[in-house]
């Protein structure tokens, strides 16, 4: 069977017919290259990995674009060696979504007009409006060639722990909104005020009136930096649903050797039928499923069982 949208079977477990894409985060992951497990022993280069990739999985979700700013030409990479019907979710660079960034994350002509700054990081209230302008230009160009090839579903926004549910919040989510006018945003809020009591209700009216993606996580619980998983729709035509995984010991963990380490969770079968069901449920339209267990091949694995399990019989 090609991959591509899942049509589950009427009479399966699972139910309706509907559009299901899984895949992972990233396809460079440095222990999922190191574990041998995943590309072929041939496949050794940035194109390789992106076409076998891709020839496993209709999805994938850039995170290189977190960390810093992307660039057209590498977009276009990513469009011209893929097939056409191959779909990317592209993560908003930090500076956008209230994380601390590293100067030297900035482009460098950013970063020099920036000038001197007194601190480690700087934060995107701290940065004068002019180059705040230019950032969000250059990102609109390097987002372009997926546009304009229709490969583009979603720009995710994965907002800081510390931004909460607060009336400056919502100003800035309106902010990214309008700098990425015509596109879709996916929002993953980190901070569970956004969930507590009375505020589900108007986070959850914001993100339909606004026409955001609510993203539905599933994490460890019980801490004070995760959030419950609300299996909410808000986009009529998308949701998303990325998948952490449950690893309460390494969650908050200091000194991990890369965040690949924090996500390390391998899901069994009956949690992956148990979250089949739930994204089954809600999927009167397209669905993208993400594994973000970036640990070696976990996600690349878990997603393939998924995958056998949405499968027709």
């Amino acid at each position: 069977m090609k991959w591509g949208a899942v049509d589950l079977d009427p009479e399966g477990p699972f139910g309706a017919v509907t559009n299901i894409l899984i895949g992972t985060a990233s396809w460079t992951d440095k222990s999922l290259i190191a574990s041998g497990r995943f590309y072929p022993p041939k496949c050794s280069t940035p194109e390789a990995r992106l076409r076998f990739y891709s020839s496993q999985f209709p999805l994938v979700e850039v995170d290189s674009s977190y960390y810093a700013m992307p660039a057209p030409q590498v977009s276009q990479l990513w469009v011209e060696r893929t097939p056409p019907d191959f779909t990317f979710n592209i993560k908003a660079f930090r500076l956008f979504t209230g994380h601390q960034t590293s100067p030297a994350a900035l482009p460098k002509d950013i970063a020099e007009a920036l000038g001197p700054v007194d601190k480690k990081n700087v934060y995107y209230e701290g940065l004068p409006r002019e180059l705040l302008d230019e950032l969000w230009r250059r990102f609109r160009d390097a987002l372009a060639p997926l546009k304009h090839s229709g490969k583009l579903a979603a720009v995710h926004f994965q907002f800081a722990p510390w931004v909460g549910f607060h009336p400056k919040s919502f100003e800035h989510i309106e902010e990214c909104q309008r700098q990425l006018e015509g596109y879709r945003l996916g929002v993953e809020f980190r901070n569970k005020t956004w969930f507590e009591g009375r505020h589900e209700a108007s986070t959850l009216k914001f993100e339909r009136e606004r026409g955001l993606v609510n993203v539905i996580v599933d994490e460890p619980q019980g801490m004070a930096n995760c959030i419950p998983s609300v299996w909410e729709v808000t986009d009529p035509t998308l949701s998303i649903v990325r998948l952490h995984g449950r690893n309460h010991a390494t969650w908050n963990k200091k000194g991990l050797a890369s965040s690949a380490d924090r996500f390390n969770y391998d899901y069994d079968r009956a949690e992956l039928e148990d979250l089949a069901g739930k994204i089954n449920a809600i999927a009167a339209a397209s669905v993208h499923v993400v594994f973000n267990n970036n640990y070696e091949d976990q996600g690349q694995r878990n997603a393939r069982v998924l995958q056998e399990l949405l499968r027709p019989a």
